[in-house]
């Protein structure tokens, strides 16, 4: 070998062999011998391998009621890094009503709408004949954000949930209190009504459902509650019995 080439690499290999002296390294040996003045083969460029881009599986819903509220209970929920109580649904997991709120009232620390809200809604069922007992009332929100106000980029995924909720309830008639609520009619892919009666369609069937305010709105503006009056009607005579 001669030429600029093997002068270049004399030097490179006389490099390498100070550093390994100097690194302490007194005998090379290996299984085969080597000639070190060989010029290298060239080295064949390969494309890289396609690495197959896989998602995540997506773990499938509690396919009962029971398991669904274990589950919105445990680790694994979206609120669950909150830092403030969860609070499950109350009344029979297969009523025919349902009331969906968006989340717990500052004073609810055991049970939902516990405090005057929740007395206001007691007095709202009890003018159309009806009572806390026979609904399922859940949240949207199953624990209270710390400002008291849902969250904008948790909203899409609590209204998932919520939608398999009722699916799971198969309730006849469905009453959303608040703006966060209501927005459950938004992403359904039921139908409205000219009387503001909606149809929710769900892998439990079909539901009819009124939006309303929420009696903690009702509180602070007492002259909506003509309007409320109305939607009430409407969820108790409008839908059938």
């Amino acid at each position: 070998m001669g030429g600029e080439y093997g002068d270049q690499w004399r030097q490179s290999l006389a490099s390498a062999l100070e550093w390994w002296r100097d690194a302490g390294v007194e005998t090379l040996a290996e299984d085969e011998p080597r000639d070190w003045l060989a010029r290298p083969a060239p080295v064949r460029e390969t494309a890289p391998e396609a690495v197959a881009a896989t998602a995540a599986p997506v773990a499938a819903l509690p396919d009962t009621i029971e398991g669904f509220i274990g589950w919105r209970m445990s680790d694994a929920a979206p609120e669950a890094d909150w830092l403030t109580p969860r609070i499950a649904p109350a009344g029979p997991a297969g009523a025919d009503l349902m009331i969906l709120t968006d989340m717990p009232d500052a004073e609810d620390t055991d049970s939902l709408m516990s405090g005057p809200a929740g007395r206001l809604l007691d007095r709202m069922l009890a003018a159309i004949g009806l009572n806390r007992d026979s609904v399922h009332l859940a949240p949207l929100a199953w624990a209270r954000p710390l400002a008291g106000q849902i969250p904008g980029e948790a909203e899409p995924k609590l209204i998932e949930l919520a939608l398999h909720h009722i699916g799971l309830v198969a309730p006849k008639k469905l009453l959303l209190l608040g703006t966060s609520a209501n927005r459950v009619l938004g992403t359904t892919s039921g139908s409205a009504s000219g009387n503001g009666i909606h149809d929710i369609n769900h892998s439990g069937g079909n539901t009819k459902a009124v939006a309303t305010f929420h009696p903690r709105f009702l509180m602070e503006r007492p002259a909506a509650k003509a309007e409320a009056w109305k939607h009430l009607l409407l969820f108790s005579r409008g839908i059938g019995q």
